[in-house]
């Protein structure tokens, strides 16, 4: 059963790379495209299979984030949500940092036309 999606997601892009827990030299070239404190959605065509343990790397700017997750949602040929298990704490500063400038940049209601 799938778990049900904690926190808010939000639009991110950036490139990644995930690997197998356990075999970090057989990992896939991917892209993040929404990000939480909590998990993320890896866009990519060979998926890992749900509940599968993997180590997720994000690069965006110059910045770098590594954290292990699992795998809580398969869609065949198109990607997977994951929910992060282990983080260090100077990645999960890095992750906060790109949430609030997600934050920052997503569009106010107040911003958009009125009817």
């Amino acid at each position: 059963m799938e778990q049900e999606r904690r926190g808010l997601r939000l639009p991110f892009d950036a490139r990644a790379e995930v690997a197998r827990e356990g075999s970090p030299g057989k990992s896939v070239i991917a892209r993040v495209t929404d990000l939480s404190l909590n998990g993320c959605f890896i866009q990519t065509p060979y998926p890992s299979p749900l509940n599968a343990l993997i180590v997720v790397k994000i690069f965006q700017e110059g910045v770098y984030f590594e954290g292990k997750a699992r795998v809580v949602h398969v869609q065949e040929a198109f990607g997977m949500g994951v929910s992060f298990r282990e983080v260090k704490p100077h990645c999960q500063s890095v992750l906060q940092k790109w949430i609030l400038s997600a934050m920052r940049s997503q569009p106010r209601e107040s911003d958009s036309p009125g009817p």
